[in-house]
């Protein structure tokens, strides 16, 4: 941690000297260095303060004792939580929340009381699987989820009864009594340190308690929109912003307290069978489509904040897992979203990677008048219009060619979209309300409808662009140009673009150097350089390593991570600068120093790099890193395929191994011999679920359970 600290110094001074070199020279009336000089100086201004949160740290530590109101940005130190509702939190519960919404603590309990299920629904999985060769299921099904169950329960070790909880305790502290006298013994005389047995937290009971308090103080309990760390707002804050947000987009028509859902369920289904009936359907796809009243729900809106953003401005979700059109919408983006990634291939990109490749592929002279601009789509979810975005995926369809889509007709995709769009209905603060502009945010639907939409739109941009030999992406309602044209003259045309369409408002940014995504781009005369761009929102959070996940999915994140470092950095100096932020970044998170060299030393095994990086080669490695596909997994055979799910809970490290030699010891030779277990874990709620985030919440109702 000290050599960590000792890096974040030169990292820091690094970013400091890099802001100084971008101050114009000279000091005139030139546009193009006002504007440089200005952005220089705002990335000076948005750097991380230390000075603050090591007085506030100070001051703690004084006091005995956090004080977590004045805690709400973290600098340059580790994830924080951002309390703007000044909530007095104990020192547990700063900690438990500074954990994060994806933390899972140990809980056995409840992977021993999900056992008895998950044992039942893998027995007649197994039993159906012998029912397909025509074979009765027999002794071996039952005996292996016999022996399966004694395993589990051994793997869980609850102890049953009060005896035996006394028992475990008194042996802890005997063993740890003898560990603490060996080591007190083994030291200097000069040492007065006693060793106490540090006490296991009860995450459970810190839960309920931090619930309780935020019911009565009144407080909303939400992750950030970006960083997705912990954010404490006031219900006040909340119910004005949403109020505001409804007023601005006069997207939303308020039905009262008449719920909207028995009707909702009726129409959908008669609307179905209508289809049916006129043949526009199949039974298959009716079947598919069609929805019990007893499995839905009506969708609800929630807020994400916007932290990093001045006032806190929320973004609204509409989540509907279970809403009476989500299968519609699924099924419809099933068909629609690959037809779309092909039609609008050369003018979208999905990631800052493909960006990178894009730029690199290009025959665009860069050259020192190049200008980079990005341009920011507002709302654009709530913004398209309902009937206009259907026909857009008319018009797709028609230049596409196609007169059916997986055996649906042009006229009955488009019948189904309408249905969807005109049917957004949802929940908030007790009152029940109708999406009457644009389409719901949680809906698969829309994505694709709203990128039809824009498609459309930006056609003649494009082609304005391309004309004038520069290049135009987008992903979403993120638009990338670059265009060797006078600053004056491409403002003047972004103005023009925006009369095109009255639903469609672009905001644009100017410059030699921009950000789009998560990656910076700039252009120093002529010559493009790339690197790791973190928004002003970013917190160094990744998943805990204390976290109770399977130990490869925290592996995969350093790994991904350096990969993306290597990826985007364009130069040596920039990647060990993104090399050791995320290090240090790894290290708050609790990542072994061990764990995190092994992941970046597989980054270059898996690319069968043997030398070490260094400035003369690194250009060379980098380039064959962008250049090398990796293969695409070939999707599984469902029929010789079996998923199988069980609770992860920290002593199931050894379950995979003893699970597939339980499974040839009883199926090698059986029926179901070519059929391959696929086993997965389950997690135990993480602190996003237990806080009921992003669930059937009232801002003002508050219905927690303690």
């Amino acid at each position: 941690h000290i050599q960590s600290a000792a890096r974040e110094y030169e990292v820091i001074l690094h970013q400091v000297n890099s802001i100084i070199e971008k101050f114009p020279q000279k000091n005139d009336d030139d546009e193009s260095d006002a504007e440089i000089g200005y952005a220089a100086f705002k990335q000076y201004h948005e750097l991380p303060s230390r000075g603050q949160l090591q007085q506030s740290t100070t001051g703690r530590r004084r006091n005995n004792g956090p004080d977590s109101s004045t805690f709400t940005r973290r600098g340059l130190l580790g994830p924080a939580i951002i309390n703007q509702a000044n909530i007095k939190l104990t020192e547990q519960e700063h900690q438990l929340l500074r954990l994060g919404p994806r933390f899972i603590f140990d809980d056995p309990k409840t992977a021993a009381r999900r056992r008895t299920t998950e044992l039942a629904t893998l027995k007649r999985k197994l039993e159906a699987r012998f029912f397909e060769k025509k074979v009765s299921p027999g002794r071996p099904v039952e005996q292996f989820i016999a022996e399966l169950d004694v395993l589990l329960q051994n793997l869980h070790n609850i102890p049953t009864t009060k005896k035996q909880i006394q028992f475990n305790r008194i042996q802890t502290n005997k063993s740890f009594d003898t560990l603490s006298s060996i080591i007190q013994s083994s030291q200097s005389s000069q040492s007065q340190v006693i060793i106490r047995p540090k006490k296991k937290k009860n995450y459970g009971r810190i839960v309920k308690r931090l619930k309780y308090k935020i019911h009565l103080a009144n407080t909303v309990l939400r992750k950030t929109d970006k960083s997705k760390v912990f954010h404490l707002g006031t219900v006040d804050h909340y119910q004005k912003k949403s109020e505001e947000y409804m007023e601005k987009t006069k997207a939303y028509q308020c039905l009262g307290v008449t719920d909207p859902l028995p009707d909702l369920i009726q129409r959908t289904n008669k609307y179905l069978l209508d289809l049916r009936l006129a043949k526009w359907i199949t039974q298959k796809q009716y079947e598919q489509l069609s929805i019990k009243p007893n499995e839905v729900e009506l969708a609800h809106l929630y807020y994400l904040p916007k932290a990093h953003k001045p006032g806190t401005p929320l973004r609204p979700i509409i989540s509907g897992l279970k809403h009476p059109t989500i299968k519609i919408s699924k099924f419809l983006d099933d068909l629609l979203r690959p037809l779309f990634d092909q039609m609008a291939l050369d003018s979208t990109v999905t990631s800052g990677f493909e960006l990178i490749k894009k730029l690199q592929w290009s025959t665009v002279n860069m050259c020192q008048d190049t200008l980079f601009c990005t341009i920011d789509v507002t709302d654009l979810y709530t913004m398209v219009p309902q009937i206009e975005g259907v026909l857009s995926l008319r018009k797709m369809l028609d230049q596409l060619k196609l007169k059916q889509v997986g055996k649906l007709k042009v006229e009955t995709i488009i019948r189904l979209s309408r249905f969807v769009m005109k049917n957004n209905y949802f929940s908030y603060n007790g009152q029940f309300y109708h999406q009457v502009r644009g389409g719901a945010m949680g809906s698969p639907l829309t994505l694709t409808i709203s990128n039809c939409y824009m498609y459309f739109f930006e056609r003649q941009i494009v082609n304005q662009i391309r004309n004038s030999s520069g290049l135009y992406f987008r992903y979403i309602d993120d638009i990338f140009v670059t265009i060797n044209w006078p600053v004056r003259h491409l403002l003047k045309e972004v103005d023009r673009w925006n009369k095109f369409d009255e639903n469609i408002n672009l905001s644009a940014k100017i410059g030699s150097s921009v950000n789009f995504l998560d990656l910076s781009i700039e252009h120093r005369d002529g010559q493009l350089f790339t690197t790791v761009y973190q928004k002003p929102s970013y917190e160094p959070y990744y998943l805990p390593f204390n976290s109770i996940h399977p130990l490869h999915m925290k592996k995969n994140i350093p790994f991904a991570m350096l990969l993306r470092a290597i990826r985007y950095c364009s130069t040596f100096q920039s990647y060990l600068n993104e090399r050791e932020t995320l290090r240090m970044a790894l290290l708050l998170n609790k990542y072994p120093n061990k764990i995190i060299d092994e992941q970046f030393n597989n980054v270059l095994q898996k690319f069968k790099i043997i030398q070490p990086l260094t400035s003369n080669n690194y250009n060379k490695i980098r380039q064959h890193i962008i250049d090398t596909h990796f293969k695409q997994k070939l999707p599984l055979e469902y029929e010789k395929h079996m998923f199988i799910h069980f609770t992860y809970c920290k002593n199931m490290k050894i379950f995979p191994t003893k699970f597939h030699i339980l499974w040839s010891k009883y199926f090698g030779l059986s029926p179901i011999n070519d059929i391959k277990p696929v086993l997965g874990t389950r997690n135990v709620d993480n602190l996003q679920r237990r806080f009921n985030i992003e669930y059937k919440i009232h801002s003002i109702q508050f219905k927690y359970s303690v």
